[in-house]
């Protein structure tokens, strides 16, 4: 934990700086304030996109993850964050309760996805995506998770100093990419040795 901390300053303010520009396609954004009583597509927007002004179609497609014009099961798990590492401990029951909510909810002709056609009917019928009290539905990268989450709110300004990177969670997040890059490291110089035994079959190793 401490070397983490006293990695230099400038090795630290690169990696922010990527993260910074890399997760948002080289845009930064503010927070987006909410009103504590915004339907949770609103909210998810706000905390999840810091996006403040959009319409049904520009949330479809948004969260048409494949490019598919349909919402599928594993759009909406994704959308309500039921495939991010933060739901571990949301049970399986649970996950499947609310994809098969918002499938009821919105699939009209019931053939287990949603059109943006569907969807648009139910919002300007007023149905709204409801809020399971399961969070605001994190589904990016870890790069990102830790972007618009932690570092906009915490380090947002241009005088970040390298004692202000100590908060828990940018510990695991430099020690995660040290981790990773010690890993690549390792991959790298067991490839210049030829073949990495440990990726052989047993069944091909001589005894």
């Amino acid at each position: 934990m401490d070397r983490i901390l006293k990695a230099p300053l400038s090795a630290l303010l690169l990696l922010s700086c990527a993260l910074r520009t890399s997760a948002h396609g080289g845009t930064e954004h503010a927070q987006v304030e909410v009103a504590p009583d915004a339907d949770w597509a609103t909210r998810h927007m706000a905390e999840e996109h810091h996006i403040s002004g959009f319409d049904p179609t520009t949330f479809f497609n948004l969260h048409d993850y494949d490019a598919t014009g349909l919402w599928t099961s594993t759009d909406i798990r994704r959308t309500y964050g039921l495939s991010d590492p933060s739901s571990a401990s949301i049970s399986e029951t649970k996950k499947t309760m609310v994809v098969q909510t918002i499938l009821d909810m919105f699939d009209s002709n019931k053939d287990g996805s949603i059109t943006l056609s569907e969807f648009l009917q139910k919002d300007a019928d007023g149905v709204k995506l409801p809020d399971f009290g399961m969070g605001p539905g994190h589904h990016g990268d870890d790069e990102y998770e830790y972007e618009i989450h932690h570092w906009e709110k915490y380090h947002g300004g241009d005088d970040v100093r390298d004692e202000d990177l100590n908060h828990p969670e940018d510990i695991e997040h430099f020690r995660m990419h040290e981790e990773r890059e010690a890993a690549q490291e390792e991959w790298e110089r067991l490839e210049l040795r030829g073949v990495v035994e440990r990726n052989i079959p047993d069944k091909y190793k001589r005894g």
